[in-house]
């Protein structure tokens, strides 16, 4: 071995396991509190400050491979499991406001069984929340694109 090649322990050293998403509400809480929030820009904020609140995410785990298609920010999802077993996913975005769609997504699949993430209509979800009203094209095809990958995720566990 040459000075210039690293030790193969070091370049076979697995990206850290990223925090998985833990919904710190229900759906229902999160519906309430858009409920109290009467003009859009408020609920803007508050879309924002909840994916602020998402756990930090590797960057090691920002590749291709975990990269959502479909979406026109970057957007990276991991699948994995909760303390009790069920599904979660890890996830981040380059743009705040997807950042806190990826915390609604958190909300309503996190924590679920595969099955009952299949079960769950993300769309009824958001036309609840009043989103399906407020979102450009570009973001409902983006979140379509989430969906799909953590539904397909979750069918895999």
């Amino acid at each position: 071995m040459t000075a210039s090649t690293p030790p193969a322990s070091a370049a076979a050293a697995p990206p850290p396991a990223p925090i998985m998403i833990a919904p710190a509400m229900t759906f229902a809480e999160l519906k309430d509190n858009f409920a109290l929030l009467e003009e859009w820009e408020d609920r803007y904020r508050y879309i924002i400050d909840l994916g602020r609140k998402l756990p930090p995410f590797p960057p090691a785990l920002q590749t291709d491979a975990h990269k959502v298609r479909g979406c026109m920010s970057q957007v990276w999802l991991v699948p994995g499991r909760d303390a009790d077993g069920r599904f979660a996913f890890a996830a981040d975005s380059d743009a705040h406001i997807v950042k806190g769609l990826i915390a609604v997504l958190g909300v309503l699949f996190s924590g679920q069984t595969p099955a009952r993430v299949a079960a769950t209509d993300a769309e009824a979800a958001f036309r609840e929340l009043g989103l399906d009203q407020h979102l450009s094209p570009s973001r409902r095809n983006g979140l379509v694109a989430m969906v799909r990958k953590i539904k397909e995720y979750a069918a895999a566990q």
